[in-house]
């Protein structure tokens, strides 16, 4: 069982785009960035509404328009993107079972209830450790190890096809008016 949604992953990818010095561009259709990367737009859009109500994302207007990150992506962890996405939901959710062996009989010794739950204490650190994590990591170090991974002419086909796209935006608006 997954944790941490698809719709995650989704966000991180388009919001890379977003990110300087990757390659990409510092706004962007929602539209765009889904078909970019064979995704679904309307999932996407949803995602972008939810990074909008976050801050981490602001609409922008123009003969571009999309959006663009609302602070620069050294300020922006992935800790933000998961919470904004996903919500600040707990990674483990104890039942307290432990109080209810058979053999207590309905009415547990304090010695089994006293405290946190030993495999809770567990569960917490590691929430902790994966919350340390994830807020330790940036988008821009996302897009700067994606920079590194891809081969210089890569931003600018990006850049390019966005372009591309934006221009045939335009010109589909002009001859339908």
């Amino acid at each position: 069982m997954s944790h941490i949604s698809t719709g995650v992953e989704y966000g991180l990818h388009c919001l890379i785009y977003l990110t300087e010095p990757a390659p990409g561009v510092p706004e962007a259709s929602v539209r765009d960035l889904a078909e970019l990367q064979g995704v679904p737009a309307d999932y996407v859009a949803k995602l972008f509404t939810k990074l909008h109500k976050a801050g981490l994302v602001v609409a922008t207007e123009g003969a571009r328009g999309g959006f663009a990150l609302a602070r620069p992506a050294e300020k922006i962890s992935v800790l933000d993107v998961v919470i904004a996405i996903d919500g600040d939901k707990a990674l483990f959710d104890c039942r307290e079972i432990r109080g209810r062996c058979a053999v207590f009989e309905d009415e547990p010794p304090a010695w089994a209830t006293n405290g946190v739950c030993s495999i809770h204490a567990v569960m917490q650190s590691a929430e902790r450790h994966m919350r340390e994590t994830l807020a330790g990591h940036t988008l821009r170090d996302l897009a700067m190890r994606t920079a590194a991974k891809a081969p210089r002419s890569y931003g600018t086909h990006v850049v390019r096809w966005l372009d591309d796209r934006a221009a045939n935006r335009r010109r589909d608006r002009s001859s339908a008016e």
